[in-house]
């Protein structure tokens, strides 16, 4: 499997492990930061992004891929539907099966409103299945929410929306005790007490984990709760446009049954997107951790209703993601791996950085150390460098990565490798969207009345860059958040009376004027893999 260079790389990584055990790598000064990002990370190579001609967000620039997709046809244009044919209606409409959309139709439905949920898979085929290392919450006596802001804030470079942040963090304990009670199987100590450990960028060990199941022991214990509670769950069922009322006010979606084509109406007094994120984009090519339908939907669909987005040039790559073998490519090895002790290292085995450090650093360091500095392992795929996974063992005792990391474990050993005895190589892969529609402290788009966003579709609580942790904390919080608000906007709402698609046309209209051309269909719904560019198809 492995090429001589990479086999004599891996011994000069044994020779050094004893003498890397204990060691606590420097960290980079803010200045150093800085010009780190400033040449190495992804969101700073000006060719990757494009200006908008149209809509909320004209002349902010965004991503090439997510540019083509907000700027893209709609599916509805010279397609017939009657919009008094409604199939579905309800007072929230839950956009989106995953971790925010199951907690937003729990809260809804523990209000009394009469949920519908759709998702374009199946309830639970979501990011929030994939997350791995755990979820973040100081509920510690050496620890605070105050503490936790800070964290997050300054690991999102202060761009954060305060108020958001602010209900991240108070709210994580309460948020965290909410999934303990409804069953989420947390790691504890001999007297049921939870543990915590470490994370990138985060001054307390505040991170609480299920193994490194901890997003699939999350949604199945939501999964569960959904379907007891009776919610209507239409799976297999994607929307493709929000459908307005006279007003101008979100009044339901255009869905589209995923196997056979067919078109439908859904009505509701308020509709809350819970659509994930954008990873299957493959911004500048880079693989991915993200499930199959991470298509940016609810951007695209947001957008041409009239919502504005928030930093949605900032995007996060994971820095971990393996890079080989090629079945493997761009899959996640949390950061959890790094928490409990593993290094980075290069071609020599010397540990170029803290392994520690927040996400973004963490990745521009890694690509500075294959790029410029030619301390990279070559592979079959690419250039990579080693995260020295044998040190967890070591540190805390034989036994230790098959009881905290056994997913990882397992995902390795099918492929013949045993992390117990061999670094691992990895390279950064495509994660996360740290910016999203616009919304306020009701979760509430700002220019969008009865749209509700919620999890990673989301912007501003995250600012330009994520902590680890923060995004399992993201979905529950607000999507509790969410599906109370819209609950107590649907109770005062009527419902609407007319629906319209009329904005659809219009954004055509603005599209053509502008000049522009279309160059993609949107939203994607899925990737389409048989084609290089990966723009969908109708």
């Amino acid at each position: 499997m492995y090429s001589e260079k990479m086999i004599n790389s891996m011994a000069k990584v044994a020779e050094t492990r004893k003498s890397r055990i204990g060691a606590d790598p420097a960290r980079f000064t803010a200045d150093e930061k800085s010009k780190l990002l400033a040449i190495y990370h992804p969101d700073f190579k000006e060719e990757a992004f494009s200006v908008l001609e149209v809509g909320a967000n004209k002349g902010g620039k965004v991503p090439n891929e997510l540019h083509d997709l907000l700027q893209g046809k709609s599916r509805m244009l010279g397609k017939e539907i009657d919009l008094e044919d409604v199939k579905y209606t309800s007072d929230v409409l839950v956009i989106g099966g995953g971790g925010s959309g199951a907690s937003c139709a729990l809260e809804s439905f523990a209000a009394g409103c009469k949920v519908t949920m759709v998702t374009k898979l199946r309830i639970g085929d979501a990011n929030t299945m994939m997350a791995e290392g755990g979820i973040q919450a100081a509920d510690k006596e050496n620890d605070s929410p105050a503490q936790h802001y800070l964290d997050a804030f300054g690991g999102g470079h202060f761009t954060n929306k305060p108020e958001l942040l602010k209900m991240l963090v108070g709210d994580a304990p309460g948020a965290l005790q909410w999934l303990n009670n409804l069953g989420v199987m947390f790691d504890k100590d001999e007297n049921g007490v939870m543990a915590t450990t470490a994370g990138g960028g985060t001054s307390r060990n505040r991170m609480h984990a299920c193994a490194d199941y901890s997003g699939a022991e999350i949604m199945r214990v939501l999964r569960d709760e959904v379907k007891n509670d009776g919610i209507e769950v239409v799976e297999f069922t994607s929307a493709i446009e929000i459908l307005l009322d006279e007003k101008g006010n979100a009044a339901g979606a255009v869905l589209i049954n995923m196997e056979t084509g067919e078109l439908m109406v859904a009505k509701a007094k308020c509709v809350v997107l819970c659509t994930g994120g954008a990873g299957r984009i493959h911004y500048q090519d880079f693989p991915t951790t993200n499930h199959y339908g991470a298509t940016a939907d609810g951007l695209v669909m947001a957008y041409r209703a009239g919502a504005e987005l928030r930093d949605a040039d900032a995007i996060q790559y994971h820095p971990t993601g393996v890079a080989f073998p090629a079945q493997m490519l761009g899959a996640l090895v949390t950061e959890k791996v790094r928490s409990l002790g593993a290094m980075l290292v290069n071609v020599d085995g010397e540990a170029f950085m803290n392994p520690l450090e927040c996400r973004d650093i963490t990745s521009a360091s890694i690509i500075r150390e294959c790029s410029d500095k030619n301390k990279g392992i070559e592979t079959p795929l690419g250039t990579a460098v080693w995260l020295d996974s044998p040190m967890i063992d070591m540190i805390h005792g034989e036994g230790t990565l098959l009881k905290k990391l056994p997913g990882m474990l397992r995902m390795y050993q099918k492929m013949g490798i045993d992390m117990r005895e061999d670094p691992i190589l990895i390279y950064p892969t495509l994660h996360y969207q740290n910016g999203g529609v616009d919304v306020n402290a009701d979760s509430m788009s700002t220019l969008v009345n009865n749209l509700f966003v919620a999890g990673e579709a989301a912007g501003g609580v995250h600012g330009r860059n994520r902590l680890m942790g923060n995004s399992l904390l993201d979905v529950i919080v607000f999507g509790r958040n969410a599906g109370k608000c819209a609950a107590a906007r649907a109770k005062e709402t009527e419902m609407p009376s007319k629906l319209s698609i009329d904005h659809i046309n219009k954004f055509d209209a603005a599209v053509k004027a502008s000049g522009a051309e279309y160059k993609a269909v949107s939203p994607m719904l899925l990737p389409e893999y048989t084609n290089i560019k990966n723009k969908g198809t109708l």
